[in-house]
């Protein structure tokens, strides 16, 4: 029999954030409804605890169960979300899944964005209540009960006969997303997303096993590694507030602002906030940009501070307005008492004077200071001999980086992480275009790739003298491209074992940049997701060149991936995933439009969409029976918390999941590799201190 399946729960809200999961320790199951999906009827729903009733006896739970237990196919939408309530709970069901948020994600074929009435593109909300009205279904929910929550009122306190009403109506439109989606299944032009599906649904439920398993922090560690990032985050402000003092003069400027940035970094500053940002909208030459700038922003100079001329008397400066009167407050004397003083503009030109190449640049109040911009102007300032712009601009970006890894990783995993100090690591499918995972609570898939990250330092084993493994791809993005594009040269490489990094290093030294090994990496695979030279310095750009120079087939498998997005708007993939490019046409230049998406799909969807997930099943598989557990994956690698009394066996797993790959990839896909892939493992007392084996 097939049902669906949805649950209520309460909810807790601590540190200003909103928990949800069964592992908050406050939290409990109120309710869960479920429905027939073949019988017509209506849904069913079972009070478990609730203010107007509590399932003292278990009756409700038992009914519940029996149901699990003659279920074929659990359908739900959000699957996570209720598999790990039922778990947690003491249910029961470990068989065939459906969920409808997953396939819909599935048959949407990576075109997951809309645009905006004001023109703006954003992610389409995958949630049931938008699905249904996208495809319109009829959608019942009460929207009253947002009312409820509102009020402060926790979901056990919401009328029960509100509440059920509520639960039904999302169980009856679930049902019907259901047949919708398999007719959509039906149809000839998805049969090649049937296997991409089911996979899809079997990685679910893996991922809701380790999501409940979750990984053991050290909050000691954690600390340790909160005062390390705070003493790098002050020294880089002393450096970069002494910086700002040579190029700004007096000026005082938060480094904290994007606007003060902004005037640091282009030394300008627009005259009207409200209107700036409106003046671009049409803006198409560089020579329209340069003259809009000209004329609705000020060059800023370099400023001195003067005090009053002397502290004898009322020690006090009166700053004029415009009008030639004296201002009621005074700006008293900075010898004094610290606090007043007066700027002068001085005949320099203040800040690093970079303009902007085009209006995608402008932001509310200035320019923009993001990363990517950042990396440009860092670009050009090597070119150009700008040492101390070079500098800058690189503790700004450090400083950046510090700043976010202390709010998002350190701060996230002190918020998240239970008082039973395990952190619940949420990893979703549904959230990029090409299948590959995304994270949430904390989103732990932005960790930089490398072993030195300190963060991952607090994640140790639960058990005492355990340890935790990460088995992690080699390659596995150039090893893709090789596959996909069956490029002689990159597959002669992968298979005598030539080292693509020092080469890439060799590359943009002999062009004049001496670089090292580890700093050539993030340029040797970045032409395979559509990256250009644009925004390199020559040297580096010179590698980018050189990479479709020296590995023709990936360009030319790159351009029929182009023609065939032209000609049926969409792409397959060798897994039968999918990819739609609607609109897509060729330029005049000849290239298609999309094309650096056209580019990166492919590969960053078999790699870490395809092949990452299916390896992650076979492992868990093989785990079966150990105490050892999958805890999370990053990127392309697999984290394990090894019992200490099975290290033999786990390696043992791991090396005959490495003999096996290729037959893996083939058994899912039905795909003979004739690339061979390869994960490398270390183990360590925790995740960052591992060594290799």
């Amino acid at each position: 029999m097939r049902f669906v399946l949805d649950v209520e729960n309460t909810t807790q809200k601590r540190n200003n954030k909103l928990f949800l999961d069964p592992w908050e320790p406050d939290n409990f199951l109120v309710n869960v409804g479920v429905r027939d999906v073949d019988d017509g009827n209506e849904a069913l729903t079972f009070d478990l605890q609730h203010k107007e009733y509590v399932d003292q006896s278990g009756v409700e739970a038992r009914r519940i169960q029996k149901i699990l237990d003659h279920t074929t196919l659990l359908i739900m939408h959000n699957a996570q979300h209720d598999l790990a309530w039922l778990w947690e709970c003491g249910f029961k069901y470990d068989g065939n899944i459906w969920d409808t948020m997953l396939a819909e994600s599935i048959l949407l074929r990576g075109n997951n964005l809309e645009i905006t009435p004001n023109g703006v593109a954003k992610k389409i909300s995958m949630s049931l209540g938008n699905t249904a009205i996208r495809r319109n279904l009829e959608f019942q929910k009460d929207d009253t009960l947002k009312k409820y929550f509102k009020e402060g009122y926790n979901t056990d306190e919401i009328p029960l006969s509100e509440l059920t009403f509520y639960l039904e109506a999302d169980c009856n439109t679930t049902a019907a997303l259901f047949h919708a989606q398999v007719a959509d299944f039906a149809a000839p032009e998805s049969a090649s997303l049937i296997k991409v599906r089911d996979i899809t649904f079997d990685v679910c439920k893996l991922l809701t096993r380790m999501k409940q398993t979750g990984m053991k922090v050290d909050r000691k560690a954690l600390d340790a590694v909160r005062k390390e990032y705070e003493e790098e985050r002050g020294s880089i402000q002393s450096r970069l507030q002494m910086q700002v003092r040579e190029v700004m003069g007096d000026t005082p400027v938060n480094l904290n602002s994007p606007e003060q940035m902004s005037q640091v970094i282009f030394s300008r500053k627009p005259h009207s906030k409200d209107d700036w940002p409106n003046l671009f909208d049409n803006c198409k030459k560089l020579s329209e940009l340069k003259e809009i700038i000209n004329a609705n922003s000020d060059l800023l100079y370099r400023t001195e501070a003067f005090t009053c001329p002397t502290c004898e008397g009322s020690s006090e400066i009166y700053k004029i307005r415009k009008d030639g009167s004296k201002y009621a407050r005074p700006n008293k004397c900075k010898d004094c008492d610290a606090r007043g003083y007066q700027l002068k503009k001085q005949s320099r030109m203040a800040g690093f004077g970079f303009f902007p190449p085009n209006a995608s640049w402008v932001s509310a109040s200035g320019f923009s200071t993001g990363k990517d911009v950042l990396d440009i102007l860092r670009a050009t300032a090597i070119d150009n001999n700008m040492d101390v712009a070079v500098k800058f601009l690189e503790d700004l970006k450090r400083l950046n980086a510090v700043s976010s890894y202390l709010s998002s990783f350190v701060d996230g995993i002190d918020t998240y992480t239970k008082p039973d100090d395990i952190l619940h690591v949420s990893l979703t499918q549904h959230i990029t275009s090409t299948g590959r995972f995304s994270g949430r609570e904390p989103n732990m898939q932005n960790m930089p790739r490398g072993g030195t990250f300190p963060v991952k330092r607090v994640f140790i084993s639960r058990w005492e003298g355990g340890k935790v493994m990460e088995a992690d791809f080699a390659q596995l993005e150039f090893r893709a491209a090789a596959f996909l594009s069956q490029d002689p040269v990159a597959m002669e490489e992968i298979n005598t074992g030539f080292d693509v990094h020092s080469y890439t290093a060799q590359i943009i030294s002999d062009a004049g940049q001496p670089t090292t090994r580890q700093a050539a990496k993030e340029h040797t695979f970045a032409p395979l997701f559509g990256a250009t030279g644009f925004g390199r310095t020559k040297a580096e750009a010179a590698y980018y060149h050189h990479f479709l120079d020296k590995y023709k087939g990936i360009g030319e498998w790159h351009k029929k991936l182009g023609s065939e997005a032209i000609r049926l708007q969409k792409i397959t993939n060798v897994s039968g995933r999918q990819y739609a490019f609607p609109g897509t046409h060729r330029r005049a230049n000849g290239t298609p439009t999309n094309f650096t998406r056209i580019k990166n799909y492919p590969v960053q969807g078999f790699a870490t969409g395809d092949v990452v997930p299916v390896v992650l099943l076979e492992i868990d598989n093989r785990l079966k029976g150990l105490q050892s557990r999958l805890v999370n994956s990053v990127h392309d690698s697999a984290v394990i918390d090894i019992h200490p009394q099975e290290e033999k066996e786990v390696l043992g797993i791991i090396d005959n999941v490495n003999e096996n790959l290729d037959a893996i990839i083939n058994r899912y896909y039905g795909v003979e590799m004739n690339v061979p892939l390869l994960l490398e493992a270390k183990i360590g007392p925790n995740w960052l201190d591992t060594v290799d084996v």
